[in-house]
């Protein structure tokens, strides 16, 4: 139960500090994507299932609040979540720099699958090259933002788990 509700806390922060805080704090026309670096940070931390389960509540959540085509983002952030969660066994170096780039790159990647899908259901107006490069930017925010976000997140999930009792 308190792992549900760090969840719902983290991911209520993220899109609240998005919506109102840095919504006009822009990097040459881009905007930080909070959601998804805590849906790719949550899924570093407790892999596939959470993950993707994080990704869903974050995007629908982003969704709803954004009235913006109702799933788009939710499918983007559960498979993204996935898949990051998927990779973390492969990934067996303690480096401090590995999260930022491992956020860089999926938040890029995540930007161009909305594009592409958006583009695909008749909901994109701007061009590839456009989305291509917010995808960049966007990227290259949210690594700048992981090195403050990181930690704090990774406490928050680390108080969460059950203290684990032995019994003899």
């Amino acid at each position: 139960m308190r792992r549900v509700l760090v969840l719902a806390l983290v991911v209520v922060t993220a899109l609240l500090l998005q919506t109102t805080l840095l919504s006009d704090v822009t990097l040459l026309g881009a905007k930080p994507e909070l959601v998804y670096l805590v849906t790719i940070v949550f899924a570093m931390l407790e892999g596939p299932s959470v993950g993707a389960t994080s990704g869903f509540v974050a995007g629908m959540s982003q969704d709803f609040l954004l009235n913006a085509p109702k799933g788009i983002t939710a499918l983007t952030l559960t498979l993204l979540g996935y898949v990051v969660g998927t990779m973390r066994q492969y990934i067996v170096s303690g480096s401090p720099i590995l999260p930022t780039v491992i956020v860089g790159a999926g938040t890029f990647v995540g930007i161009l699958f909305y594009g592409t899908v958006s583009f695909l259901l008749g909901q994109l107006d701007e061009s590839f090259g456009y989305v291509l490069r917010i995808a960049a930017l966007s990227g290259a925010y949210n690594a700048i933002l992981t090195p403050l976000a990181f930690p704090l997140i990774r406490r928050l999930a680390e108080g969460s788990e059950k203290q684990r009792v032995g019994r003899f």
